[in-house]
């Protein structure tokens, strides 16, 4: 590991590094990736030196047994997220993911729920020092949103959320109720790599539509006074994408393109993936659809997920993106690690 950071780091002090400043930045995420791997090791394996003066320690000592405790604790966690972390090495784990939010049947009751699903996701892009930003937004006719468009940036951001894609169920009393009755809420998430490397995917002016509008800010933020938004759709398949965080119309378009290009990137996949399962007998599993995770608020407190049967039962610190119980179980479950 270090000796790739070195020869890394001698390509970057090259004078003609940042000639192709694709290839740069590949070249930049992979050093800072390496430094993190290497900067988690030196720190178990400083918890673990430290967790060896305790043991000797308390061959003399009683009053030491909490320390040990909440070490072995500790570094158990760490153990359990890095081992995770090296395992993806899968093609797109380490791009950059795309995440859409959209309500199911419901109205005012299912665009609340994506509204605390985005707070969710929010919270947990914070807490990994990931980098989001909205690309589209659309606020809900009462409440909540009508639907959601962000980047997740950061070290195999991708890889970490893949296992978010499906349909989000949630189980409460709704606020919105005046008779306090129980309702059942869905919200569709999509989860799509940016990819980060050149692609055979030709987009011709002709193939798709251009529209500008007016931006406005999520969360209440007032309306620009320019149509700098921009929403591409492509004619053949019908996708759509708007991007309006950029003051530049510009600016949105480069971004909606590189959403656009990722989405038909990753369109192209999947019907390869389907031709060959369907060559092979293999049955194919709905990627874009079911249901993967129930929250239920009432009765009782649980969220578990349908796939790996993981669940826990204290909703609030979930709900305020400590979701990493349910990725690290999907993932273990996909790379087939107990």
């Amino acid at each position: 590991m270090y000796q790739s950071i070195v020869a890394d780091e001698k390509k970057i002090s090259e004078p003609s590094f940042y000639n192709d400043m694709n290839q740069a930045q590949i070249v930049l995420k992979r050093v800072k990736e390496a430094k993190d791997n290497l900067e988690t090791y030196n720190r178990i394996k400083e918890n673990i030196d430290e967790l060896e003066f305790y043991f000797d320690f308390h061959k003399t000592e009683q009053n030491v047994i909490k320390e040990i405790i909440d070490l072995i604790e500790k570094i158990e966690k760490e153990l359990d997220n890095f081992e995770i972390k090296i395992l993806l090495s899968k093609e797109y784990d380490h791009c950059d993911a795309i995440v859409e939010l959209r309500p199911g049947a419901g109205g005012t009751e299912s665009q609340d729920w994506t509204e605390i699903l985005f707070r969710m996701y929010s919270r947990y892009a914070e807490r990994n020092s990931y980098q989001l930003d909205v690309t589209d937004y659309q606020d809900g006719e009462e409440a909540g949103i009508k639907s959601v468009t962000f980047t997740v940036s950061g070290d195999k951001a991708y890889g970490y959320l893949k296992g978010e894609h499906g349909v989000h169920r949630l189980v409460r009393i709704s606020p919105f109720d005046s008779n306090a009755r129980r309702h059942t809420s869905f919200c569709s998430c999509t989860v799509i790599p940016i990819i980060d490397k050149e692609v055979n995917i030709e987009i011709k002016p002709e193939d798709i539509r251009i529209d500008t509008f007016r931006a406005s800010g999520h969360g209440g933020q007032g309306v620009n006074t320019t149509d700098s938004a921009v929403r591409i759709t492509h004619l053949q398949t019908g996708i759509s994408v708007s991007c309006q965080n950029e003051r530049s119309q510009i600016q949105n378009r480069e971004t909606a393109l590189k959403i656009l290009k990722s989405k038909l990137y990753q369109l192209e996949l999947d019907e390869h993936e389907k031709k060959l399962r369907e060559i092979s007998g293999e049955p194919l599993l709905n990627r874009f659809g079911g249901q993967i995770r129930s929250y239920v608020f009432h009765p009782y407190s649980l969220i578990k997920d349908l796939r790996t049967n993981y669940e826990v039962s204290n909703v609030g610190p979930v709900m305020d993106g400590e979701i990493e119980g349910f990725i690290n179980a999907y993932l273990r479950s996909e790379y087939n690690v107990r």
